[in-house]
């Protein structure tokens, strides 16, 4: 088999790799990917791939394994950047590590490898999650490690891309993982995990909202009394159901909505935030990773994370499906996605919709 393996400079794709090669795989080759602009790094005061280049080359040089840098940061700016940018600046929740794998890892590398032509490559990372394969399809199946699973991110893979993919370590958990590293002395097996969306590294969430949408300060508002509690640095720095970073005394206040036209955030403190719940809500732009399920009793995560919460759909039209919740939540954010499952199976997603009916 012949792989190209993605390597970010961190451990789980670093103990992929020593996966394969342990697996005397007929041929390796790694890849690293660089997206980030170079007036962009010095706007931000620092390199965030330096670092994590230098770690990818020395878990190369251990292994024997050649590493290609690609260069793919136009790519990101038009299909990741561009999309994060235009949802924040409506007021909604982007997701954008769903599209960085469907739209680079898994998009414009396919494409850079057909340039090359190595179209047959199978593509492997460090991803949590496993590949099943049926006599016709192919099917993205939750990994055993409940935190660290990713199906949600990679929601909107294809059959024709998740043909080409394996997750060398998506059978394994997290502390299994850090085992490896240390047992086989990688060089990064002490690294921290990244945070924050894909490929970002270092750089803060934050910092990178800061920088394509600057600050606009607003009032933060209470939701059930109109008072005025503090004042946030734009609406596009905050998302519903959010409980950190508001910088209000007497909390906990979870973010109920905001006023994208008025650049007002509204927040309720625990005590009635109850009334803020929804156990419904609709979704629309639909993707499958196969196809639509057969039952209507699903389950639903509606952020990364170990939390599933089994859902009843109804089809509204074509393109529009009503999801109801068994349990309610305070985090139903539109724009962000509703990814549906059939017990290990991730069905596909699809983005929720602003008119949000009450539960």
């Amino acid at each position: 088999m012949d792989y190209a393996v993605l390597l970010s400079g961190g451990v789980d794709s670093s103990v992929a790799l020593s996966r394969l090669v342990e697996s005397n795989a007929d041929s390796i080759t790694a890849y690293y990917l660089k997206v980030w602009l170079e007036d962009e790094l010095s706007y931000l005061g620092s390199c965030p791939w330096e670092e994590d280049l230098g770690y990818a080359r020395s878990v190369c040089e251990q292994f024997g394994v050649d590493l290609v840098v690609v260069p793919l940061q136009l790519e990101y700016y038009d299909r990741v950047v561009q999309y994060t940018v235009h949802e924040l600046s409506a007021g909604r929740t982007p997701s954008p590590d769903i599209f960085c794998n469907q739209r680079i890892k898994f998009g414009a590398f396919l494409e850079y490898l057909q340039r090359e032509n190595r179209p047959g490559r199978i593509i492997a990372t460090g991803h949590y999650a496993r590949i099943g394969r049926q006599n016709d399809h192919v099917e993205l199946l939750r990994a055993p490690d409940p935190v660290k699973d990713q199906t949600y991110f990679l929601s909107h893979l294809s059959q024709e891309q998740l043909s080409r993919i394996e997750f060398p370590i998506g059978d394994l958990r997290k502390e299994e993982v850090r085992t490896i590293a240390a047992k086989i002395n990688l060089p990064n097996r002490n690294r921290k995990d990244s945070q924050g969306i894909c490929f970002l590294g270092k750089i803060k969430y934050s910092d990178f909202v800061a920088h394509y949408l600057g600050e606009k300060p607003g009032p933060i508002v209470n939701e059930e009394t109109g008072e005025e509690l503090g004042t946030h640095r734009g609406y596009w720095f905050h998302t519903i159901g959010q409980r950190q970073g508001l910088g209000l005394g007497g909390g906990p206040w979870y973010v109920t909505r905001k006023d994208v036209a008025g650049n007002v955030v509204y927040v309720s403190h625990s005590a009635d935030v109850v009334d803020r719940v929804r156990d419904r809500f609709r979704i629309s732009d639909l993707y499958w990773t196969w196809r639509p399920p057969e039952t209507d009793s699903v389950l639903v995560k509606i952020r990364h994370g170990p939390v599933l919460t089994p859902a009843r759909l109804e089809w509204v039209n074509n393109d529009t499906i009503e999801v109801m919740m068994a349990t309610a939540d305070r985090g139903v954010a539109p724009g962000q996605f509703a990814v549906m499952y059939d017990g290990e199976v991730c069905l596909g997603s699809g983005t929720i919709l602003e008119d949000c009916p009450e539960g």
